[in-house]
């Protein structure tokens, strides 16, 4: 049955940001240290710089190792508030979203976009094609949505759904209801591209969604959970979505 693609939704990490190996230690030390310095800035009391990391990288561990057993997501913004709180810190909203931002920073400064992307991304929106990001993430939608503005994909993006606001992480079907809600679509119009076999191609086959693989290396060509879609790109979506408007254009009468 053909079908008219009215919406593509987009994985972020690794997909439409490429953020390839990290040393996930050292950017965590690096963003640590500069929200350490920022509250010392403010004349806020603090312990030892070692002890300082050491109740962030506790907490961040037990809260995630927690979300991926249970599927419900934590929000780094509260926990961090409630660090801040322990300490005897009062800190304005401002102030708290500066420190999420300073946390976030030094993974930032990794991410990498295709070459065209932002092209790319411009002709499917002025085709009328809604597009929307659904990330797992425990960092603030704040703190991402400034960083989609940084690179110039904020504007792309009406539609943004993190787990860290909805509860629920991919493959949770909970998600991925929410965001074609917020999208206006149904899901069998709906394509969502992501690079996770089981959290981005295993929750969109189950919400009945057309699912595309970016796999660049193909490192997943024997996975068991099959994508209706692979892709080396994202410069290879246009391709996928002529296939559909053939269809469609050979449904009327002869």
């Amino acid at each position: 049955m053909s079908r008219k693609i009215k919406g593509i939704l987009f994985d972020l990490g690794d997909t439409l940001l490429d953020f390839g190996h990290l040393d996930v230690t050292s950017l965590f030390e690096a963003g640590a240290r500069a929200t350490f310095d920022y509250l010392k800035g403010l004349g806020e009391s603090l312990p030892s710089f070692a002890a300082y990391h050491r109740r962030q990288l506790r907490a961040i561990r037990w809260n995630y190792f927690k979300s991926k057993l249970t599927g419900r997501e934590f929000n780094s913004l509260d926990l961090l508030g409630r660090l801040a709180i322990r300490m005897g810190h009062r800190l304005s909203h401002a102030q708290m979203f500066e420190l999420a931002w300073l946390w976030y920073e030094p993974l930032s400064r990794c991410a990498k976009m295709e070459d065209g992307l932002y092209d790319l991304l411009k002709g499917l929106a002025g085709r009328g094609i809604r597009l929307g990001v659904v990330s797992n993430t425990f960092i603030p939608a704040e703190v991402l949505d400034r960083h989609l503005g940084q690179v110039g994909l904020l504007e792309l993006f009406p539609i943004r759904v993190y787990s860290c606001q909805v509860g629920y992480r991919k493959p949770h079907p909970g998600i991925f209801v929410a965001a074609l809600k917020l999208a206006g679509l149904e899901a069998c119009e709906t394509m969502f591209v992501g690079d996770s076999p089981k959290a981005d191609i295993f929750g969109a086959n189950r919400a009945g969604m057309i699912s595309v693989l970016k796999d660049p290396l193909g490192r997943h060509d024997g996975n068991k959970i099959r994508p209706c879609h692979r892709i080396r790109s994202l410069g290879e979506l246009p391709g996928i979505l002529a296939q559909y408007d053939s269809m469609n254009s050979t449904d009327g009468p002869s």
